[in-house]
């Protein structure tokens, strides 16, 4: 019969690599710090599509004076 992997050399479970302890280290980190990882995520988008419609012409009137308009605003 077959021998299972690590069955019958010393009886215990094996060390797990390098990469998957990493890997577990990772996964460990991104649980613990999820809330701050995704606050930080909105603002960075909003901040990117902010400046993105900002940066558009037609938009950018918005902010611009325009002196032919009869103005309200003293």
């Amino acid at each position: 019969m077959r021998q299972q992997r690590g069955v019958g050399r010393g009886g215990g479970r094996r060390d797990p690599g390098l990469l998957t302890r990493v890997v577990d280290k990772v996964f460990r980190f991104v649980r613990l710090a999820e809330f701050e990882i995704l606050f930080v995520l909105f603002f960075f988008i909003a901040f990117i599509l902010f400046k993105d419609l900002m940066s558009r012409p037609d938009y950018n009137q918005i902010f611009v004076k325009k002196p032919d308009q009869d103005d309200r605003w003293p």
